[in-house]
């Protein structure tokens, strides 16, 4: 295992042992140094990147008035919040599956609770 990695447990608590003061005090340069020996670091974004970026916003979603089995709508509700995300994903992933070409929209939901 490597040596720099330390590992905790939640059941440890405390505040952590970060070293704010000496994180505070790392210079632009010491800070860029050690992202360009971080093999797993993005790639640093400069203003030439910007300048050719693009914002693409989403589709915005329909508002549609569907009627749903009860018992299916309780079970949904029961699953907590953004039930309604969850049947969406599910909705894309069967269209996806028999043969709908959708926009690129991630088809995953937000975990249960």
């Amino acid at each position: 295992m490597n040596e720099l990695v330390t590992r905790r447990s939640l059941k440890e608590g405390g505040k952590g042992h970060t070293d704010w003061k000496r994180i505070d005090n790392l210079s632009d340069a010491d800070i860029d140094s050690a992202v360009a020996g971080d093999p797993d670091a993005a790639p640093v974004l400069d203003a030439d990147w910007f300048a050719d970026a693009e914002l693409v916003l989403p589709e915005r979603k329909q508002a549609i008035s569907l009627r749903v089995d009860a018992d299916v709508l309780r079970w949904y509700k029961a699953q907590g919040p953004l039930y309604l995300s969850r049947m969406n994903a599910i909705l894309r992933q069967y269209a996806e599956a028999h043969g709908a070409a959708l926009a690129g929209r991630s088809a995953r939901a937000p975990a249960p609770g």
